[in-house]
């Protein structure tokens, strides 16, 4: 070989090695840019999404996306559509075989799991108590301790058969509700959809239940805030995730109140009585289903929940015991660690686990 092709394929190399380390060809590319929406009438409540993309039209095409991924979901799963596949399933008499699409079908093999990681906490067939509570709540008082027992006895996991393609009740009286799981599936549903048409990244909220993925505006972590349980205008702290769901849930924001007394949304299913001792939880999970569920579940079972979370399945949480002169804050090690510290958050009394 002469030494002037020897200088050539050295000369080829150094090229080779300085496009692999520099990228030079990313200075051409279009600079990402942040797009939003905030599509009205989804699952009761406000909801946002963002996406980055390289251009208007691509951002678009995610937003709506996402949006119909979100829409798509609430059709199936809502208690407030009488033409949705759970309220026909609530409406069937019993043995009547209801044909349920895979996505109705996926969330309550979902939801049979988490109730029993939950020990009984996260339990959707509760609903005949929960219609209960919400019947008397109306009226302005609790329910009778015989309307709980028959209530409770048309609930649980063993009067609703599942199959590959729907479902059958074993009793008329059973019915389930997806309130506290329709709307994390639903998000991971739009993020996947955001994903596949090509957004950079992106992040759906809806009701305050969140998941991020890819880049954020300025090329950083995504920033979460978490309301203060005690004055919904202020922050409580702040979670600093590059990926992932944060899902929030609390007696803070829905109630009713009686004779001065203030009675939660969230009912133990194994008491099937409200819970109070809660006033917030929030989980960060790597997907928005499983972020939803438990958030549900540790309302339930305060900070002794926490043990019974899954290790190594990067799900992390904080709990909010007490009240607002005088309160805790229990967390895993893991959701310290992605914690900035707010301006109501304590400096002591916090409890890790």
């Amino acid at each position: 070989m002469t030494r002037r092709a020897k200088i050539l394929i050295a000369f080829i190399l150094v090229v080779v090695v300085l496009l692999l380390v520099f990228e030079p060809w990313r200075i051409f590319r279009p600079i990402p840019e942040s797009f939003d929406s905030k599509p009205v009438g989804i699952m009761g409540t406000d909801c946002e999404l963002t996406v980055l993309a390289d251009g208007r039209e691509q951002a678009e095409k995610a937003l709506k996306a996402a949006e119909t991924a979100l829409r798509s979901v609430e059709a199936r799963m809502s208690l407030f559509l009488t033409a949705s596949e759970v309220s026909r399933l609530n409406a069937a008499d019993a043995g009547r075989f209801v044909s349920l699409s895979p996505m109705t079908v996926e969330v309550l093999l979902l939801s049979c799991h988490f109730d029993e990681r939950t020990q009984g906490a996260f339990d959707v067939t509760h609903q005949p108590v929960l219609r209960l509570w919400r019947q008397g709540l109306k009226r302005g008082c609790e329910p009778t301790e015989p309307q709980l027992a028959a209530a409770r006895e048309q609930t649980g996991w063993d009067k609703i058969e599942l199959l590959a393609d729907g479902a059958k009740k074993r009793i008329a009286g059973a019915s389930v509700d997806l309130g506290g799981i329709a709307k994390g599936y639903g998000i991971d549903r739009a993020v996947k959809a955001m994903a596949l048409a090509g957004a950079i990244g992106g992040l759906v909220n809806v009701g305050g239940d969140i998941r991020c993925f890819g880049q954020a505006g300025d090329g950083s972590c995504w920033t979460i805030d978490v309301r203060n349980p005690f004055n919904r205008e202020t922050v409580f702290a702040k979670v600093s995730l590059a990926a992932g769901a944060v899902c929030t849930s609390g007696n803070y924001e829905r109630y009713t109140e009686i004779a001065s007394r203030r009675y939660s949304h969230i009912i133990d299913p194994r008491t099937g009585r409200p819970v109070d001792h809660v006033p917030s939880v929030t989980v960060v999970a790597p997907v928005a289903v499983t972020a939803d569920a438990w958030a549900t579940a540790l309302s339930v079972l305060g900070a002794d929940g926490l043990d019974l979370l899954p290790p190594g399945a990067g799900i992390e949480a904080m709990i909010v015991t007490g009240t607002p002169d005088e309160h805790k804050v229990h967390m895993t090690a893991g959701f310290r660690k992605l914690l900035i510290r707010g301006p109501n958050l304590p400096r002591t009394g916090t409890v890790d686990k």
